[in-house]
């Protein structure tokens, strides 16, 4: 089989996270018959300064006609780099929203599960996280305060600034369907996360949500207002299946879920529209501290391309390859420094790539 994939390897350690999905893909590819032929598609700090602005019509129009895109990570240090000193519009993030927006890409999937060979890196105390935990966190993407309507003024002298927060019976109601659709092919219970106690957004998405609970009467649904989610993913990891929720509270729930995995370098995600295509990513960001030093954890990208195997080309098989092969690389002792451990072995971003390669 032949599939397109545009590559967006953005900006820090993009290139070096991508460098190593392709190299996993290409070996799933020798082994199963596969061609992957991938189009790099330029977009965050590298598209500014090539073009002057994040994302170009053009780099979205090559997206749109691949059938999967890989991310790296795009931005650099807020606050010390020359790509913030401008309209917000025209910062490299902003080339990400606008890649979602463009190809609809509503529903953020972020696996979030504990290796038993990375418990040692888990922040929580072993009575906490038990034998494990595994859940899925589902977030809306292209609603919500980060694409409301957004302005600063002076009012009597000073100056003040507004985000406005919308949504949809239609917005709420497409990725809640997403979420009951997961959890019927997991253990069957979903955690609408909202602040329903202050906000309106949220008592119409906790009433959206009810409504779709009902035609899946084997899942169970409990709402949970985000300040307790927040305080039960450290308590007790192991209660959660399915989380669904809104774009801001997504963001920050599933960056605390990556750590309490290991490392933010452990999770991966999937972007996806109302068919199968789906824009595929490491939930981490472009770190350039540690970018060119061969020491990023491309673990979250590899896994990341294997969902995109899974969601959007209907390859379990080979995805579970790719799964398999981290699994086994972690149980023999392998690391990159993000988490590393007592008598562990460490490795760099390439040979990590290597030797999940090897397994497969």
């Amino acid at each position: 089989m032949e599939y397109r994939i545009a590559t967006i390897s953005g900006d820090g350690i993009g290139p070096e996270i991508v460098r190593e999905a392709k190299k996993v893909l290409d070996k799933v590819g020798q082994k199963y018959g596969h061609n992957f032929n991938y189009e790099e598609v330029l977009m965050g700090g590298i598209s500014i300064d090539t073009y002057g602005v994040p994302l170009t019509d053009e780099a979205l129009e090559t997206a749109k006609k691949s059938d999967a895109v890989l991310l790296g990570a795009v931005g650099g240090n807020v606050g010390n780099s020359r790509w913030y000193d401008v309209a917000p519009n025209l910062r490299p993030e902003a080339g990400l929203l606008a890649i979602r927006k463009g190809l609809n890409l509503f529903a953020n999937i972020r696996p979030a599960y504990l290796y038993n060979d990375l418990a040692g890196a888990c922040p929580l105390k072993q009575e906490i996280i038990g034998d494990g935990f595994d859940m899925v966190i589902v977030r809306e993407l292209t609603g919500g305060l980060y694409f409301g309507e957004r302005h600063t003024e002076t009012v009597n002298g000073v100056e003040q600034a507004t985000d406005t927060l919308v949504y949809s019976e239609k917005e709420i109601r497409r990725v809640a369907i997403k979420a009951f659709e997961i959890a019927m092919k997991r253990k069957k219970k979903v955690t609408s996360v909202d602040k329903a106690n202050v906000l309106d957004s949220s008592r119409l998405w906790r009433k959206v949500v009810a409504e779709v609970a009902k035609d899946y009467p084997e899942v169970t649904l409990e709402n949970m207002l985000v300040d307790n989610c927040a305080m039960q993913l450290v308590m007790n990891p192991r209660q959660f299946d399915v989380i669904l929720t809104e774009n801001m509270f997504g963001d920050i729930l599933s960056d605390e879920a990556s750590m309490i995995t290991g490392s933010i370098g452990m999770l991966s995600s999937a972007s996806l529209n109302e068919s199968k295509f789906g824009l595929y990513e490491p939930s981490h960001g472009s770190a350039p501290d540690i970018a060119g030093k061969d020491i990023a954890n491309p673990i979250a990208t590899i896994l990341s391309a294997a969902m995109m195997l899974r969601f959007s080309f209907d390859l379990d098989k080979e995805a579970d390859a790719i799964e398999d092969a981290v699994r086994k690389v972690l149980a023999e002792g392998y690391r990159t420094v993000d988490i590393m451990d007592e008598d562990k072995k460490q490795v760099g971003t390439t040979e990590m790539g290597n030797l999940i390669c090897d397994r497969i």
